[in-house]
């Protein structure tokens, strides 16, 4: 079976998630040998799904708003500058007061801003053994297919009462029956 990028691009979630056919996830890492595009897609698909698995917040180093307002400044026309320059300033102070507004919110006032994905468990049994991996934030019953690992990472398992402790948050998949709905 020869796949081109098209239908690579199609089914790379469903590679990624282990839901393609034997044939087909052949076929598509040959692909991937074979086409810096189709990796770089692939890798890029990684990121975003790690990156939007992550709940953990940035925090900035004291001063940083000072100094980047005035590192602006800097490259900002003068004061009689176009409309762009000014709306351009007033879009950068909206975006980092935003950040500090959302990085001051409680835990409560996050839980509402958490994606479907990252919904904290009900009445999980503190004693149930979980699996999860290294590079995201969510635990699964031991043997989930939607566990996603790395060639060089192993799945740990340890009690459900730890992972939640920890900051994961139940699989939607197969630990739906104790998501918060």
């Amino acid at each position: 079976m020869v796949v081109n990028c098209e239908q690579v691009w199609q089914e790379i979630s469903n590679y990624l998630e282990g839901g393609v056919n034997p044939d087909l996830r052949t076929a598509m890492e040959a692909h991937f040998h074979a086409c810096s595009r189709c990796t770089a897609v692939l890798d890029g698909t990684r990121n975003v799904i790690h990156l939007y698995a992550d709940d953990r917040s940035i925090e900035l180093p004291h001063g940083f708003t000072a100094r980047w307002q005035s590192r602006l400044l800097e490259h900002l026309p003068s004061p009689r500058g176009t409309a762009y320059g000014w709306l351009l300033a007033a879009a950068a102070v909206a975006l980092v007061s935003g950040s500090f507004a959302l990085t001051t919110l409680g835990p409560q006032s996050l839980s509402t801003l958490r994606s479907y994905h990252a919904q904290p468990g009900n009445n999980v049994p503190a004693g149930m053994m979980v699996a999860i991996s290294t590079d995201g934030k969510t635990f699964h019953v031991p043997g989930c297919r939607y566990l996603h690992k790395h060639e060089n990472e192993s799945v740990h398992l340890l009690a459900a009462s730890e992972a939640i402790r920890e900051g994961y948050v139940p699989c939607i998949r197969c630990l739906r029956g104790y998501l918060n709905r």
